[in-house]
């Protein structure tokens, strides 16, 4: 996924500092900035692929097109 150029903002909160570092050592990341701007784009392609499911499991469903399962006799 191509990151897009978009204008940064300073933010200030409060987390839970294990969580980071968990996620740090999950994502490869050098810097808590990083981690978490690693994680939020994580998140929006996964929100994004799971959107993209959906709609072709909507497409299978709305085609009416008979899948037969691999242990289920020809009619």
């Amino acid at each position: 996924m191509q990151r897009q150029t978009t204008r940064t903002k300073h933010k200030h909160y409060v987390l839970d500092e294990a969580k980071i570092r968990q996620a740090q050592e999950l994502l490869g990341t050098a810097t808590e900035t990083e981690t978490i701007e690693r994680a939020l784009d994580e998140v929006i392609r996964e929100r994004e692929r799971n959107r993209r499911a959906w709609a072709a499991i909507e497409r299978r469903l709305k085609s009416r097109v008979q899948v037969r399962g691999r242990f289920q006799p020809a009619e």
